[in-house]
């Protein structure tokens, strides 16, 4: 259960488990788990009519937004968000981590004279923090807390970011009744998690349970993509229970529901992709890795230079390091690639390939940074001693 926790581990077995998707795909059990990817289990002619992968990226890919955005709750409240002048830092270069991706990514796609695929401009927006922190857990022994601090809290806002693309961009149809039912079911949870606190018997975390599902099935039926119904649990529930349950699934979340959201997104048969790679693959290639890096280390540093960094200063090196951690898209960037290009399915699996590609890349640049960083800080404090 510790090995669950800690920040290495998670990330290893994300990988393990994209890689074994990919393979999985290009063996001989392909068609079998294509088969399994896509049998519905549900009740037919209702929204619980769902394909095994459905499953896995609407419903259980919904308690990992859910752990999110209990984080996101208490760094907003109580943690590195809650002062707002310390937030601006981390906010400018987040922005500059999104803006700078999409800009490499449609300048890529209108080079290609592919202009159909612009729509995948959102993919390389995302920073998937179980990665990056797993780098830093690895390789960042003696990297100043600040560093850290940073790249936690840039990662947050970048999930905001990618929460509100997600709600946004790829709802289908929505349908207000079924939305208006999620709302009520998680002001429910809200109302019935701050009047009981540090009071939550089992009788009353099973009324919350059942609410939180109901509010899933609402969020599925309205139209709006279903893992929205975990952000809106995550921000509704009281913070005292919110941490207990993210602190209860943690486990689940790093051991099995991550796990599978990538075997299952990254199962992409690689001679399906024929000849020329398509110009979704190139860009989300490009942008995650140097996009990335690029937005951020000129967010960060022109936000420093203009409100100063006070005892947390980091330094160009520092900020290289985080932009390359930033450039592990992953997760949250596989995600948004299934759903960009949800009608084409040719054009998804060049896209899911650019994540993994690019994500590689990132993972390799960032590993290497953030060791030489870390390297240098350690010098600093050997000579200072």
């Amino acid at each position: 259960m510790p090995l669950l926790r800690s920040a290495r581990f998670p990330a290893v077995l994300l990988l393990a488990a994209a890689a074994a998707g990919l393979l999985l795909a290009n063996s001989p059990l392909g068609d079998a788990a294509f088969a399994v990817q896509g049998a519905h289990l549900g009740i037919p002619g209702t929204p619980l009519d769902l394909s095994v992968g459905h499953w896995i990226s609407d419903g259980l890919l919904a308690v990992f937004f859910f752990t999110v955005s209990v984080e996101l709750q208490y760094e907003l409240t109580q943690g590195e968000l809650a002062d707002k002048r310390r937030a601006v830092q981390p906010a400018i270069a987040a922005a500059g981590g999104v803006l700078v991706p999409i800009a490499v990514y449609l300048a890529v796609v209108a080079a290609s004279g592919q202009s159909g695929q612009a729509a995948g401009w959102p993919i390389p927006t995302a920073t998937d923090v179980a990665f990056a922190l797993g780098v830093l857990a690895v390789f960042g022994r003696g990297l100043p807390s600040g560093v850290r601090v940073f790249l936690l809290a840039l990662a947050i806002l970048d999930d905001i970011i990618g929460i509100v693309f997600i709600a946004v961009l790829f709802a289908d149809g929505v349908q207000a009744g079924w939305l208006l039912g999620a709302l009520l079911a998680a002001a429910a949870v809200a109302v019935l998690t701050r009047a009981r606190d540090d009071r939550m018997t089992v009788g009353v975390w099973a009324v919350v349970v059942v609410l939180s599902v109901a509010t899933w099935v609402f969020v599925l039926a309205s139209g709006v993509h279903a893992t929205i119904a975990g952000v809106l649990l995550g921000l509704a529930m009281a913070q005292l229970p919110a941490l207990r349950a993210r602190h209860m699934l943690e486990p689940a979340v790093n051991g099995l529901i991550l796990p599978l959201f990538a075997l299952s997104a990254a199962l992409v048969v690689i001679p399906a992709v024929g000849g020329a790679l398509s110009a979704s693959f190139w860009a989300v290639t490009l942008a995650l890795p140097v996009g990335k890096l690029i937005g951020i280390v000129g967010g960060g540093l022109l936000a420093q230079r203009l409100f100063g960094g006070g005892s947390d200063r980091l330094s160009f090196g520092d900020f290289a390091a985080a932009g390359a951690l930033g450039g592990i898209g992953f997760t949250v960037s596989l995600l948004l690639a299934g759903l960009a290009f949800a009608g084409d399915a040719a054009v998804r699996d060049h896209a899911t390939l650019g994540v993994l590609a690019g994500s590689a890349i990132a993972l390799v640049a960032s590993s290497a940074l953030v060791a030489w960083r870390a390297a240098y800080h350690r010098r600093l404090k050997a000579t200072a001693a």
